[in-house]
């Protein structure tokens, strides 16, 4: 991520869009339970779809009258670069598939994004009641506590993770997850593979886990993290090492002492050569 000029919340904007996700967060909450819902890959989608429309119904006016003039980003699943100025990019339940599934991982987040960077970001998990706030240049919060990375420099004590970004994702994608995902358990200590990305991305940033990688531009899973990373101290770039935002086609965040290492692991370079190694 660039270094550019803090962002300047005002003394509301925070505290309008923390309060705005949290309603939209128990709204979430109501609506899930214990077991799955859904059989058919048709009764699953309409589940998510119920999901993401009930708390949209509860979010977007909040967050659209506490930034006048800000846009929204309408496809969560959209990726690239968005026209400047700025955005609200929120994912009214990360981790849906989870939610419709009954289980745990799913949280509601609302990230602000200037000039195609994340400058304000409220990620809340409604079964805990954990909030995780960052803005650009004023550090990241787990509700009243700063958060801060982790402090290892040795990748092979590393627990790192992965996951895709979407069902449906193209072959090369799905090569590309495998290939490092191998790479990624030779050179470092653990690897987890789960969804969604923003559930690991708030470990990376409270110091839990070492670093996240993904091949994906999509921005409503990578905006809220990358801030909260980056902001916790942390190094979030692309896979050739150059500063990410959100026109970048993949990701990395990590700790700063292993980033390096990790860079070089799953570098398109590296994987390119581990696959014809192993092909020869």
């Amino acid at each position: 991520m660039s270094t550019a000029m803090p962002f300047d919340a005002g003394t509301t904007l925070m505290s309008d869009t923390t309060a705005a996700v949290r309603t939209a967060g128990l709204t979430l909450r109501e609506r899930y339970v214990p077991h799955a819902r859904g059989v058919s890959l048709s009764e699953v989608v309409e589940e998510i779809h119920a999901n993401d429309d009930a708390v949209l119904d509860v979010l977007r006016e909040p967050l659209l009258r506490a930034r006048p003039g800000a846009r929204w980003a309408e496809d969560e699943l959209a990726g690239g670069a968005l026209p400047p100025g700025e955005w609200w990019v929120v994912d009214p339940a990360e981790g849906n598939i989870n939610h419709v599934h009954g289980m745990p991982d799913w949280a509601v987040t609302a990230t602000l994004v200037r000039d195609n960077q994340p400058v304000l970001t409220v990620v809340h998990l409604p079964l805990t009641g954990d909030t995780y706030t960052a803005v650009a240049g004023g550090g990241a919060r787990l509700n009243d506590l700063p958060l801060k990375v982790s402090a290892k420099t040795d990748l092979g004590a590393a627990l790192t993770g992965t996951g895709q970004a979407k069902p449906g994702e193209d072959h090369r994608t799905f090569r590309r997850i495998g290939e490092s995902v191998a790479a990624m358990l030779a050179g470092g200590l653990v690897v987890r593979v789960s969804v969604p990305a923003t559930l690991q991305l708030i470990h990376v940033a409270a110091g839990r886990m070492d670093a996240f990688w993904q091949f994906s531009d999509v921005r409503s899973g990578l905006v809220a993290g990358a801030l909260l990373v980056s902001e916790a101290g942390g190094t979030v770039t692309d896979l050739a090492g150059k500063p990410w935002s959100t026109g970048s086609p993949d990701f990395l965040a990590a700790a700063p002492g292993i980033h390096a290492a990790a860079l070089k692991v799953l570098s398109p370079k590296a994987l390119s050569s581990k696959v014809l190694s192993s092909a020869a």
